[in-house]
């Protein structure tokens, strides 16, 4: 996991060094570059597999390819026997050697073989081209811009600021962001001019000043065969399930876990735990795993230490409980921002004090649990889409009610269940008449309707964000995400099972909770109230960041925002902040609307 930038075309070796700088906190282990005519490859070291000199990076074979890689391949293992039977020897015990040798062995279909997550780039001297590829679901980030000098690339746009004539706001861009924090990053676009977004799933070629794309995946096309039995399905998953933990498993450094006593963080740390107990003997298995880490928000409703105190007691394991404090360096929040490079409704202060802790406990790999609502339906409004394909069975629309109201969250149902429990008990009764003359859902050729909403959320909008934020949040640490839920077997699999297979007897994610309930805690494996990594902004802004907040919209850079209606902004957020009390709804929007302005201000790092 580290840091890559490259260039070539018409460019300064101290841009280059500039932009690693920017780029410094994906890889604090140390610093390497390549020159070769007119190309250039930097890169930026998190020590995680093979943890000696022979792994450094950039990495040349065969006085030939040249490799910068930002990422983890977990399978490589099983390819490095693969190419040392075709003769192929190895110096090193990393995977960046594994990665470019089985790019000469098997050129650029190779990427088909891979388990993992990465951004790369591999320079042929021999006609000066450029291989670059982005995994299959964009976990890990890659940015570019082309212009008459020529091509650059980088894990952050921050690293291509050096190269540009000048930073400046994409407004389009920005207004989409605005509008909609999900909508924008599965596109190519981006927050400043002249940068733009590699897609996922995408191999390039450059050469003779010319970006060819080849999309190398496309899930949508992949469906994979699976028995109708569910029971036999749940087999299947287990399986894919336990063995996406245990090759991400594979670290010769300490790994952990962000845990919130949700199913999914509770699902992978079970899991290792599982594996550990069975003491496989699979080499580069890390075996210190103990380590759970988890947020609290003492005194509020988003509080889940107790949950995540039921898991690690189960496990007889430890656990980090930090208390998320939001006026803890405070004036760090600008920098933090310029570091995230994003705008998006939230603020950074608790995922960055989470991550900050896991590095602060040594530990640099954290296994979590994200992806597992997006592809087994564990948002309430993805589901409303399987109340159509329940239709016009009254007894399963009522176990999809039942799941849907048990996930909506619980600020939902606190502030407004009994209006929320009509409005679904009134769904039924216009469902059955209306669906078929409305066109509530686009659904997609071989998937139902939740599977078609499904796809919008893990492709499109929300995991597509989701997995942005935490390579910032945790990057910005110098830690390391793995996801196991986000294997690409099990991403198949999801999308080739039946919505009656993730809602089932009034629960989301059931496939998940049925498979894996053996080897955790019952009730977390069948906890039906849903919470979610959200700060409790309403809170916080009656009391730790009032006044904070209040200095804000007084502030010269309030008043010189590009990017807010000002009089509207300061008299919603003035208003809001000198309430009594303001709810978790109304405290989220209220901050959402200042939030371009930490931004603008975050910029002023850049230059």
């Amino acid at each position: 996991m580290c840091g890559i930038l490259g260039y070539t075309g018409h460019f300064e070796k101290e841009q280059l060094n500039k932009g690693l700088e920017k780029i410094a906190h994906r890889g604090p282990d140390g610093q390497g570059v390549f020159f070769h005519n007119r190309t250039a490859l930097g890169h930026r070291r998190l020590s995680i597999i093979d943890l000696s000199d022979n792994a450094k990076q950039p990495f040349e074979v065969l006085d030939r390819f040249v490799i910068t890689f930002n990422g983890e391949i977990y399978n490589y293992i099983e390819l490095k026997k693969e190419l040392e039977k075709e003769g192929f020897i190895f110096k090193s015990q990393s995977d960046t050697e594994v990665l470019i040798y089985a790019y000469v062995k098997w050129g650029k279909d190779f990427v088909n073989k891979l388990n993992g997550m990465w951004a790369f780039a591999i320079y042929d001297k021999s006609d000066g081209s450029l291989f670059l590829s982005r995994d299959r679901l964009g976990k890990k980030p890659l940015f570019y811009s082309l212009s008459k000098k020529g091509f650059i690339f980088s894990s952050e746009m921050k690293g291509i600021y050096p190269f540009l004539e000048n930073i400046t706001i994409n407004y389009t861009t920005a207004k989409m962001a605005l509008g909609n924090s999900f909508g924008y990053e599965s596109t190519e676009h981006c927050l400043i001019n002249n940068i733009l977004r590699f897609p996922a799933a995408t191999n390039a070629f450059y050469s003779n000043k010319e970006l060819k794309f080849e999309k190398f995946w496309d899930p949508e096309k992949i469906q994979i065969q699976v028995p109708e039995n569910y029971d036999k399905q749940k087999e299947i998953f287990r399986e894919l399930f336990l063995n996406a933990c245990k090759i991400r498993m594979r670290s010769d450094v300490a790994i952990g876990t962000a845990l919130s006593g949700g199913l999914d963080s509770s699902a992978v740390i079970c899991a290792m735990a599982f594996l550990s107990k069975k003491n496989d003997k699979v080499s580069h298995t890390q075996k210190d795993w103990q380590h759970a880490f988890v947020a609290s928000f003492p005194g509020t409703a988003l509080d889940e230490t107790k949950y995540a105190k039921t898991v690690t007691d189960h496990l007889n394991i430890n656990a980090h409980f930090l208390n998320i404090d939001p006026t803890k360096d405070l004036d760090s929040i600008f920098y933090k921002t310029y570091l995230f490079e994003e705008l998006f409704y939230a603020p950074v202060t608790p995922f960055v004090q989470l991550y900050e802790n896991i590095k602060r406990n040594n530990v640099t790999v954290s296994i979590d649990g994200h992806g597992a609502d997006e592809l087994f339906a564990g948002y309430s409004f993805d589901m409303d889409s399987a109340l159509i394909d329940s239709l016009p069975n009254p007894s399963k629309f009522k176990k999809v009610l039942e799941a849907i109201n048990n996930s909506a969250g619980k600020p939902v149902q606190e502030g407004y269940n009994n209006k929320l429990k009509y409005a679904l008990l009134n769904r039924y009764r216009f469902l059955r008449r209306f669906s078929h003359h409305l066109n509530l859902v686009s659904k997609k050729e071989n998937f139902d309707y939740l599977n078609s909403t499904l796809f919008q959320s893990a492709f499109k909008t929300i995991l597509p964000t989701l997995l942005r934020n935490y390579d910032r949040y945790s990057m910005m640490n110098g830690v390391e995400i793995r996801m196991p839920f986000l294997d690409h077997r099990l991403v198949e699999f999801a999308f080739s099972i039946p919505y009656t297979s993730k809602i089932r007897d009034g629960f989301s994610k059931a496939i998940v909770r049925d498979a894996l309930a053996d080897i955790m805690p019952k009730s977390i494996a069948y906890r039906k109230d849903k919470i979610g990594f959200n700060s409790p902004i309403n809170t916080w802004m009656n009391v730790e960041l009032k006044t904070w907040i209040g200095d804000l919209i007084h502030s010269t850079e309030f008043n010189n925002s590009t990017l807010i209606n000002k009089k509207e902004v300061f008299e919603s957020v003035n208003a809001t902040i000198n309430k009594d009390r303001i709810d978790f709804f109304e405290g989220t929007k209220v901050f959402e609307q200042i939030i371009p302005v930490i931004w603008e201000k975050s910029l002023r790092y850049a230059s």
